[in-house]
């Protein structure tokens, strides 16, 4: 809720009328100068300035200088050529901090673990550090906070830290419960099977008469639905949690360990011999990996929500980390020019300059890059693309267009 508690008219040198307003942003307490244009045609537009607060500043000073140059100064350390939209309180404070807080999960291999170097990696914190490069071109100004499932959404919910990217499914119920919203999924997975090798099936249809590990009693309601549909017979085996299910299934105990894909790949990263253990390629169920945000911040989520789709559009149009700035010296692309903001600024209306898009490509690449660097074939998951292949590919990964 914002509300207006000055006005003040003036003549731009342009010549139309403006009204230069001071907002107050009820939840956040900060407050955002800008103006409310006529351009004509009945039509009004708002443009911010960067947002400080009130006693940041001397108050009449800025008014008077933002009579002269359109948008007041600011002390805060917004880079040149950045605005800030009206309600955007989690930006300005990551931009006056000079970092971004990420949540994560420790010890995932492929989406959030310290390499041997101590470097956090994987596709988590790609994510991260593209929406950093974003909002303070600087995709370094990450500050990694390892999380477990217990902690992850208290921590964002208090706001210890700004975004939480969690390498399980979403979580629908406890985002709810935490005020949380779920910004949108950036990696689908499902539901799936771990066999050995020398078990000898190549399919979820051929485990008839089969033990089943499980780490909870909700594993079992896809598979059970699924053996019954097929005619399948199974024993089921539930361990105490996921590693008593997985020293379980390695030690020999059962057949077949279930989870969602992603877990299953994490775990036969872990085993002596993973190379003698598959996923079969039944997926049961359609679950989604994504950022969560505090509920209440819509410009946030947004900045986040169109990183990932600009990562997934840049792989769409053959932009990689290698050529974004070629590209970006001259196309006559009207799809690219939009993106890389050299025709349209797509990303004005969340106070985003021009080169938001190309940052975050230059700092992880495409949406396929970042895929096969951390998850793809060859890496310790070896994951296919599947479901993760673009649309145009035979997969689901799609982003709206970027005009």
């Amino acid at each position: 809720m914002i509300r207006n508690i000055l006005t003040l008219l003036a003549v731009s040198a342009a010549g139309p009328v403006f009204a230069e307003q001071l907002y107050e942003t009820k939840l956040f307490g900060s407050y955002v100068i800008g103006h409310k244009v006529d351009e004509g045609n009945d039509e009004v537009v708002f443009r911010p300035c960067p947002t400080y607060k009130l006693e940041d500043r001397p108050f009449d000073a800025k008014i008077e200088e933002s009579k002269a140059s359109n948008c007041p100064k600011t002390k805060r350390g917004t880079p040149a050529g950045f605005s800030v939209a009206p309600d955007s309180g989690t930006v300005d404070d990551i931009r006056q901090r000079g970092w971004i807080n990420c949540a994560v999960s420790a010890g995932a291999p492929g989406f959030s673990d310290l390499s041997p170097t101590g470097e956090w990696q994987g596709m988590n914190a790609d994510i991260c550090r593209a929406v950093a490069a974003v909002i303070l071109d600087d995709p370094s100004a990450v500050k990694f906070v390892p999380k477990t499932a217990k902690t992850r959404f208290t921590a964002l919910a208090s706001g210890e830290v700004d975004i939480m990217i969690p390498a399980s499914p979403n979580e629908f119920g406890r985002a709810t419960i935490n005020g949380l919203e779920f910004v949108g999924p950036y990696f689908l997975t499902g539901q799936s099977f771990l066999v050995p090798r020398d078990l000898g099936v190549a399919s979820a249809t051929e485990l008839d008469g089969a033990t089943v590990c499980l780490s909870s009693p909700t594993d079992e309601f896809a598979f059970a639905e699924y053996f019954k549909t097929k005619g399948i017979s199974y024993e089921p085996i539930l361990r105490d949690g996921s590693d008593d299910a997985l020293s379980y299934y390695s030690a020999g105990g059962c057949d077949v360990l279930t989870a969602d894909t992603t877990a299953l790949a994490i775990t036969r990263s872990t085993l002596p011999d993973p190379g003698q253990h598959m996923i079969l390629p039944e997926t049961l169920t359609k679950e989604q990996i994504g950022p969560y945000v505090r509920d209440g911040d819509p410009v946030w989520a947004d900045i986040i929500r169109f990183t990932v789709h600009a990562l997934i559009t840049a792989e769409e149009l053959g932009i990689t980390r290698a050529n974004v700035d070629t590209i970006l010296a001259g196309t006559d692309n009207a799809a690219i020019a939009s993106l890389l903001g050299s025709q349209n600024n797509v990303g004005q209306k969340l106070g985003l300059d021009p080169g938001w898009a190309s940052r975050a490509i230059s700092a992880t690449g495409n949406y396929g890059e970042i895929y096969a660097r951390n998850v793809g074939e060859g890496t310790a998951l070896n994951l296919e693309r599947g479901m993760n292949a673009l649309w145009s590919n035979g997969g689901l990964v799609y982003s709206p267009p970027m005009r």
